[in-house]
């Protein structure tokens, strides 16, 4: 009997390269992996069903799953986490100094329903009392103008978009003062450039978020691993199989990580970087499955509810296949 064929897309990430160069076998299974980044990923399976299996963004999934059209079900597989307070980024001459400045402010956005960008608003509401209706939004391209949305949203009433003028990019508008920050999960060139007026709204992100942590137990879910249900319900072996597989690829970059012989990545001080972590986290600092996660996953579906982007309340028992929620023991 032959195993199944299916198309897998994901990051080029230490935690799915071993499915990628066949370190990593996924029972019953013939992959032809790529990949690809998030927005190449995300645009494809959102507007084309493009995969069997694919990362897809969380937020995205949420509002299809909410809507009762998603084509996919999810696996408690979070290919990617990450703290977002370093994702805020401000004019240094508009007068904001800390958060609550940004109200009456203009903040760039690429599309308002990315997970980092409902993660960041659920942060600037809850932690300093501004509303998603404190700031005008300003969607755009970053680098390139007239950056589609992968999927239709109605905002709040209360919430004020505008769409970025034509011909006109974020990155262009943020340098020239037209907006007076900006807020996505891939940093704004003028940032990276050295822009002498931009700068991240929190200047030490990593005690920020530290302290964020310590207070609240988030580590930001951002991204998780979806089959077509199609797929599932035929093959009710396959949501286990990508789970297990998954989970033993993660392992080995974990365990890849904290091998002090010689760095498996190109950055210093990583021994002392993870040591940290796991201090502030505990010894797993990056987990995959239901367990453990529930506080982080209920947090996000508030966060996206209380934003307008589920027209239902979604629990965190509506997310995920039923066989990937629980797991065997000896």
């Amino acid at each position: 009997m032959s195993n199944l064929p299916l198309s897998i897309a994901m990051g080029d990430y230490d935690r799915t390269r071993p499915i990628h160069d066949g370190r990593v076998q996924i029972d019953g299974v013939d992959p032809t992996t790529m990949l690809l980044s998030p927005e190449e990923m995300f645009f494809r399976v959102f507007r084309h069903q493009a995969f069997d299996v694919s990362e897809m963004s969380l937020s995205s999934y949420c509002v299809k799953l909410a809507q009762g059209d998603c084509p996919y079900i999810a696996l408690p597989v979070f290919l990617s986490r990450a703290f977002r307070h370093s994702s805020v980024y401000i004019r240094t001459d508009k007068g904001i100094a800390r958060p609550e400045d940004l109200r009456g402010k203009r903040i760039g956005i690429a599309e308002y329903q990315l997970t980092a960008n409902v993660w960041v608003r659920g942060i600037l509401e809850d932690e300093y009392a501004v509303k998603p209706s404190d700031i005008t939004w300003v969607r755009g391209g970053m680098d390139v103008p007239g950056r589609p949305e992968k999927i239709k949203v109605t905002l709040p009433d209360d919430v004020a978009m505008t769409q970025a003028p034509e011909g006109a990019t974020l990155d262009a508008m943020l340098r020239a003062g037209e907006i007076d920050g900006f807020i996505g999960p891939r940093a704004i060139r003028a940032f990276d450039e050295g822009h002498p007026m931009v700068a991240r709204l929190f200047s030490d992100g990593i005690a920020t978020a530290a302290d964020h942590f310590r207070r609240t137990g988030l580590f930001p879910i951002m991204h998780v691993l979806g089959v077509r249900k199609s797929l599932a319900e035929t093959h009710p072996w396959l949501p286990g199989a990508l789970l297990k597989a998954f989970s033993q690829a993660k392992d080995m970059a974990q365990a890849a990580l904290a091998d002090t012989s010689a760095t498996k990545v190109t950055m210093p001080f990583v021994e002392d970087t993870l040591s940290a972590a796991r201090q502030l986290m505990g010894p797993q600092v990056w987990t995959y499955g239901l367990p453990g996660n529930e506080h982080t996953l209920a947090t996000f579906l508030d966060y996206h509810h209380r934003q307008g982007l589920s027209p239902r309340k979604l629990e965190v028992s509506d997310l995920f296949h039923p066989a990937t929620t629980e797991a065997y023991s000896l």
